[in-house]
């Protein structure tokens, strides 16, 4: 097993020395895989430019809206939307550093369009800051901890001030955001480095950064999902809260990357690299991190029901007060649930791009709706803007949803598709399920 320390032809000689049980014969032309690699440099400048009108149309309604309904809703809506789009980076980053952790070489074909998602974090990162325009308005429609006259007669609310304010919250976001971009950054900027030297202690380092990065990155997503979500009531708490965002995070991922894959491979790219192998381990992970997901979802509300303590049930109570949100909460339990597992239980629509496609793209409706869920009838004043759906909602998904397929797609027009000269890349081109 090689180690940082040891000599990094180990890496190079890995593919010669450790051949897998399942590599078939074939040997895939590695001239022609650098060719089908190559970067999209005019079909995803072009869809770059136009996400990016779309994304911009749909933030200018979202303010019309703002400035017409108020800027309660628009920021309740804006907070649905981006926590949305930063699961999904957040997602790909903790993608790319499982693969390095775990010496996988299976996805090594498939990491850079990962390498890619997570990419976006700094630009999400500036569209961050307008969060923090109710905090310091003190808007009790969004953030009440923001409030001081709510606070001042609130005493369970006064005992957790030292924790729930806005200079401390900032800071803490400031954190989160400087270490997912670091991360982000650096896994990107050396796959890249290894494209031109070939270098194969580059991915000696990528493998040993990516244990501590494991590390920050599930104390600050743990903390982000508190700080940003589970405060939207601040009486209420969940000890399982930053798993629950987390487990979301990974099915809205494998979702877009099986979407992702799709388009590229229609593309007349990576037709070696984006084999039904792939299609059907992405699709695996999808259909496990859906079974997970539940898990977390029924663990959470059957430990909360179970207690039957008002410290608990006040974060349900307001989602089955009325049918709007008893259908909700059904369509969750089986459009988030069990419509995917019967989906994607099966061998056969895994191995099949375009059922596993439409599998995905439910799946991103669903993981939207599930955020949906959590942040509109969330803390104060929850009858005037809990539902139904607000033009805002839509707008502010089709805004910031451009500027996320813009900011990942704009380096697929600059840069290969695939790692050219990982040490692995070969275990991904011979890679075959059982």
């Amino acid at each position: 097993m090689c180690r940082r320390k040891c000599d990094p032809n180990c890496v190079r000689n890995k593919q010669e020395t450790q051949q897998p049980n399942n590599m078939t014969a074939h040997t895939p032309d590695k001239q022609a895989v650098t060719a089908e690699s190559q970067p999209l440099s005019n079909g995803a400048a072009s869809v770059s430019r136009i996400a990016l009108v779309i994304g911009a149309i749909g933030l200018i309604v979202g303010v019309v809206f703002g400035f017409r309904d108020g800027w309660e809703v628009f920021f309740r809506s804006y907070l649905l939307n981006y926590s949305y789009v930063l699961s999904i980076a957040l997602g790909a980053l903790f993608f790319v550093m499982l693969q390095h952790l775990t010496r996988a070489g299976w996805s090594v074909g498939i990491r850079r369009l990962a390498e890619f998602i997570a990419g976006t974090i700094p630009v999400l990162g500036v569209f961050f800051i307008p969060l923090l325009i109710p905090i310091f308005q003190g808007m009790a429609g969004v953030y009440e901890w923001s409030n001081a006259e709510i606070v001042a007669e609130d005493e369970l609310l006064q005992h957790k001030a030292s924790y729930l304010n806005a200079p401390f919250f900032v800071a803490r976001c400031a954190v989160y955001f400087i270490i997912w971009s670091l991360l982000a950054r650096y896994f990107l900027r050396k796959s890249l480095a290894q494209d031109a030297t070939g270098d194969p202690k580059l991915t000696l380092d990528m493998m040993w950064w990516s244990a501590p990065g494991m590390l920050l990155y599930a104390l600050t997503v743990t903390f982000f999902a508190v700080d940003a979500l589970m405060s939207l009531n601040p009486h209420w708490f969940s000890t399982i809260w930053g798993v629950y965002y987390f487990s979301g995070a990974l099915v809205g991922f494998f979702s877009l990357l099986a979407i992702v894959m799709h388009v590229v491979r229609n593309s007349q790219r990576m037709g070696q690299l984006l084999t039904r192998e792939h299609f059907h381990d992405v699709g695996k992970l999808a259909f496990g991190f859906v079974v997970f997901w539940a898990y977390i979802a029924f663990s959470q509300y059957m430990l909360i029901w179970y207690a039957n303590i008002p410290e608990e049930t006040v974060w349900f109570q307001p989602r089955q007060a009325d049918n709007w949100w008893i259908g909700v909460s059904l369509l969750l339990l089986f459009g988030h649930f069990v419509a995917p597992f019967l989906a994607l239980v099966s061998r056969y629509p895994k191995r099949r791009s375009g059922l596993l496609v439409i599998a995905a793209g439910w799946l991103l409706l669903m993981h939207w709706l599930d955020l949906y869920y959590i942040v509109i009838p969330s803390g104060h004043a929850v009858a005037e803007h809990a539902a139904p759906l607000h033009v805002s909602d839509i707008a502010l998904f089709v805004g910031l949803g451009g500027v996320f397929v813009a900011a990942f797609t704009r380096p697929m027009a600059r840069h290969a598709l695939a790692p050219q000269r990982d040490p692995w890349l070969h275990e991904s081109l011979t890679f075959e399920n059982v």
